[in-house]
């Protein structure tokens, strides 16, 4: 049997209560805003608009549905174009449930504006409804959204916000289909 002066035992107690400290702390680091967490605030320049909007000006108002989009991983995805169009479809009840619906559209700053710009094309969102851009994928990364891999900037996201910053639903997808439908957002928001 090895006998170890009771100085060693302790330093060795107490690094591996660092070591799992810092293990633990590391992991929780980068796990995806959940539900029950509070929103990570962000301010984000307004696609085919002026200004910034700030999240948490919007969810005082009351709730907040954020719509992360996979933004321009090399070319428009045509499944952020059909759940943005469903969502627009829906845009009468999204109005009357919710403050604001945030479509958050990541990519590297070099010409993201004029991606966004031609994401939307002619399009005119309506009220609730917003595009914001997030040069540099600083939101996404705030959120642990991040998608690093080739040809990728963000997993597909909804999540809804109420009026105290809350998070009080959240669906994340870990490929590029998997999406909340417009329906499944309504859904949610009425039974708030």
């Amino acid at each position: 049997m090895i006998h170890l002066p009771a100085r060693a035992v302790v330093a060795f107690v107490l690094f591996s209560t660092a070591v799992t400290a810092c293990v633990a702390a590391d992991a929780t680091a980068t796990k995806p805003v959940a539900i029950g967490d509070s929103a990570v605030d962000f301010t984000l320049p307004i696609v085919s608009g002026e200004g910034e909007l700030t999240l948490s000006e919007e969810f005082k108002k009351g709730p907040v549905v954020l719509v992360v989009l996979r933004g321009y991983p090399g070319y428009q995805c045509p499944l952020c174009s059909r759940q943005v169009g469903d969502l627009v479809k829906v845009a009468g009840d999204l109005a009357k449930l919710s403050e604001r619906v945030i479509l958050v559209y990541p990519g590297e700053p070099n010409e993201l504006e004029a991606h966004a710009e031609e994401f939307m094309g002619k399009t005119t969102l309506p009220e609730p409804i917003v595009l914001v851009r997030d040069p540099g994928l600083q939101m996404v990364s705030s959120w642990h959204l991040r998608w690093d891999a080739p040809n990728e900037t963000a997993y597909p996201a909804t999540f809804v916000i109420d009026g105290d910053g809350k998070v009080v639903w959240a669906k994340i997808s870990d490929s590029h289909g998997g999406r909340t439908s417009a329906t499944e957002v309504v859904q949610k928001l009425k039974s708030l």
